[in-house]
């Protein structure tokens, strides 16, 4: 099984060398980028195609929201996790409506954030779906 691709976007350098560090020991997680700069995350999920990025929505340069929303658009595939601070239902569901597929708080332990990621690259088993 091929690990799946992460990408990391994150204006807090500390955070994101912790979250990278994190990721980076999970076996079937291979972190393939990251950046703090909204620009340079954009330009880095277009070359490096990941199939999930981590985003913190609440930037100094106030463009997290735009930034999810440009990648869901791009035709990439890659899914969107917002992983932030302080939870904000408006920003959960503008989130939401911009293209994440998850929104989670920094605070989420290892094993549970790495089996969220899983999830959302991962088909749905059968077994859960309703037929009519």
């Amino acid at each position: 099984m091929n690990p799946i691709k992460v990408y990391l976007i994150d204006d807090h350098d500390a955070v994101r060398q912790a979250l990278m560090a994190r990721l980076r020991t999970t076996p079937g997680i291979l972190v393939v980028g990251e950046t703090g700069e909204a620009e340079a995350g954009l330009l880095g999920v277009k070359a490096l195609r990941p199939e999930v990025v981590i985003i913190e929505t609440k930037r100094a340069d106030g463009r997290g929201l735009e930034i999810v929303s440009w990648i869901a658009q791009s035709g990439l595939g890659a899914k969107i996790v917002v992983l932030t601070s302080y939870p904000s239902e408006w920003e959960r569901w503008a989130a939401h409506r911009a293209g994440a597929a998850l929104y989670l708080l920094k605070d989420i332990g290892s094993p549970q954030l790495v089996e969220q990621v899983r999830s959302v690259v991962s088909p749905r088993p059968v077994s859960n779906l309703i037929l009519t």
